[in-house]
């Protein structure tokens, strides 16, 4: 039996998102030799709360606190990340991003922006909007 156009379409897009996903883990090793996707993902994250705790970290990408607690050692190694005392509770640690990881991941963002950016220059404005609203849709599940 063939699959109705919907379910053809939710195919497609499970498809395409997967191959995007495979794409983005496997450029990852270009932006840093020993980081993971995840591990610039974590940064990213940090960076862009200007701190926070590695429990806000797996609840936001819903990984498990062991996955975690590596990824953010590995960048801690590397100097770009450093945990501080929370001074509303000194039993937790609040991940704060050091200069040269603010500096790693800003050249890592410019360099995908121009990949993106390259990739959609064909596209009309109106197409690349369209499609940044269906993703921040889809990816806040509304």
């Amino acid at each position: 039996m063939t699959p109705g156009p919907r379910t053809a379409a939710i195919h497609t897009i499970q498809r395409e998102l997967t191959a995007f996903a495979r794409r983005a883990r496997g450029r990852a090793s270009e932006l840093h030799p020993e980081l993971s996707l995840v591990a610039f993902s974590i940064l990213d994250l940090v960076i862009e709360r200007d701190g926070c705790q590695a429990a806000d970290v797996a609840d936001h990408f819903v990984l498990d606190k062991s996955t975690v607690s590596r990824q953010v050692g590995a960048l801690e190694r590397l100097g770009y990340l450093t945990r501080e005392v929370d001074p509303e509770n000194r039993r937790n640690h609040i991940l704060r991003p050091t200069t040269e990881g603010r500096r790693v991941a800003g050249a890592a963002e410019r360099r995908r922006h121009r990949e993106f950016a390259e990739r959609l220059t064909a596209w009309e404005d109106a197409d690349i909007r369209r499609f940044a609203d269906y993703l921040v849709r889809y990816n806040t599940g509304r």
